[in-house]
């Protein structure tokens, strides 16, 4: 699967972590806007990771100062040459529906105790470029999850030579373990209770992209 990057604004040519809109066959991946409130809004409801103590203004209130954090965060991470963190929308590329999100996370884990990452039992934690993903429960099941993911995966290998890029989730998530094994990743699970990080879903860069010098950092 191919994205294709559409025409680059000036951050482009002047900072290597930009991310520009990128598109797929069915899909557009772009930066959140303000204008995108209420699709993020009625998402987290959708998929029940809202606050249901909340009343609906103060559930969009505080989905504003997130959506205002991470518009900032795309300025403020490419200033400072850090990774392109933050999720993006999901659009559909056709009806220009919004579908969900995806983005590239941080994750803080001890992953060195998986078998994949050298299997130290006594390893603590360290940083891994992590894959986000959230669909509205009427787009799932349609493969847009493993659309956008890849696209995100081919530019993270391609344009950012990550060397690997991984994904986390809960033992009972079903639908996004298949999301990982369809993107081709290696999958370790944990044996013992751990909040948010009982399955590993691990991608490492293909050997043919390691080796275009293109690629060189």
């Amino acid at each position: 699967m191919t994205s294709h990057p559409e025409p680059q604004d000036a951050r482009a040519s002047s900072n290597p972590f930009f991310v520009p809109p990128l598109r797929t066959e069915r899909l557009l991946i772009r930066e959140l806007e303000e204008t995108d409130l209420n699709s993020c809004v009625d998402l987290f409801v959708d998929i029940a990771w809202n606050n249901p103590e909340l009343t609906p203004e103060e559930d969009s209130a505080q989905r504003l100062g997130w959506l205002r954090w991470t518009i900032g965060g795309y300025r403020q991470f490419a200033q400072l040459y850090q990774p392109p963190l933050g999720e993006r929308a999901i659009i559909h590329a056709s009806t220009g529906e919004f579908l969900g999100l995806v983005g590239y996370v941080p994750s803080f884990e001890p992953f060195e105790r998986l078998a994949a990452f050298g299997d130290n039992a006594k390893a603590g934690r360290t940083m891994e470029l992590g894959l986000f993903w959230a669909l509205h429960t009427k787009a799932q099941g349609k493969g847009y999850a493993t659309e956008a993911a890849a696209a995100l995966v081919e530019h993270a290998f391609t344009t950012l030579a990550v060397d690997r890029i991984i994904a986390t989730t809960e033992h009972d998530n079903l639908a996004s373990v298949e999301v990982m094994r369809r993107l081709g990743m290696q999958i370790e699970k944990y044996t013992k209770v751990h909040p948010g990080l009982q399955v590993v879903g691990l991608l490492t860069a293909p050997a043919s992209i390691n080796s275009d010098t293109s690629r060189a950092i």
